[in-house]
């Protein structure tokens, strides 16, 4: 890509908001870019390579600190790459933890729509009944007490 992007060249040629894109380079994420006679960020090739690693780690679930973490890797080509695979082993892992909360979910959820026989008054859904505490005046502690 050539030199002298604009900041919305460069948010159009990666799907990404030009507000984003000020912020990572506010958190350091993104270099900072050259600036024109008029004082506007001027972006270039390696910029837009960046950004497109960014986006692309971010879109795989990563956070920030470890696309940062990612980042500083990936500019030391010769150093082992056994960090890079601890990091994206580690965001297997909590992926795997997120896929076995939303299977739980999706069975208590399951469970829920089942009780509806789809007659019958609100008053009497089961449902709302399921969702509901079980008691639904918890004990005032000390000190809580109008």
């Amino acid at each position: 890509m050539k030199p002298g992007l604009s900041i919305g060249a460069l948010a159009k040629a990666t799907g990404t908001k030009a507000e984003t894109i000020r912020y990572y380079e506010q958190i350091g994420i993104l270099p900072p870019p050259a600036r024109t006679a008029g004082n506007y960020r001027s972006y270039d090739g390696e910029h837009v390579r960046r950004l497109a690693f960014v986006r692309r780690v971010r879109a795989l679930g990563f956070p920030l600190e470890t696309v940062r973490a990612l980042l500083a890797l990936a500019d030391q080509p010769d150093r082992p790459c056994g960090e890079v695979d601890a990091l994206v082993v580690e965001q297997l892992r909590e992926v795997e933890r997120k896929i076995a909360d939303l299977q739980r979910l999706r069975a208590e959820l399951d469970r829920l729509a089942h009780q509806c026989r789809n007659d019958g008054r609100v008053a009497d859904c089961r449902i709302i009944e399921a969702l509901s505490p079980q008691d639904p005046a918890p004990n005032p502690t000390p000190g809580d007490r109008p």
